[in-house]
């Protein structure tokens, strides 16, 4: 019984971790770039995350291309 309930309060020291780093260094920080949270043994937080920066670095590279994209529209219709 000890055993399950040491496993318990590190467990909910890494997730109340995990909030803390969310609110201080800001949610897309906390996961792209302050820490890969390897540590965290949970495959579906593994997996939100993985596709959480993923889909951050797409929205990035579409933003930055329709830049690109609307000042060559800009500059031809100058």
């Amino acid at each position: 019984m000890e055993d399950k309930l040491e496993k318990a309060l590190e467990s909910l020291e890494e997730w109340e971790n995990i909030k803390y780093r969310m609110k201080e260094e800001g949610f897309h920080y906390c996961f792209n770039g302050y820490s890969s949270w390897k540590e965290i043994n949970d495959a579906e937080f593994q997996k939100l995350k993985d596709e959480y920066i993923e889909s951050a670095k797409r929205l990035e590279y579409y933003v930055k291309a329709k830049v690109i994209e609307t000042r060559m529209q800009v500059k031809l219709l100058s």
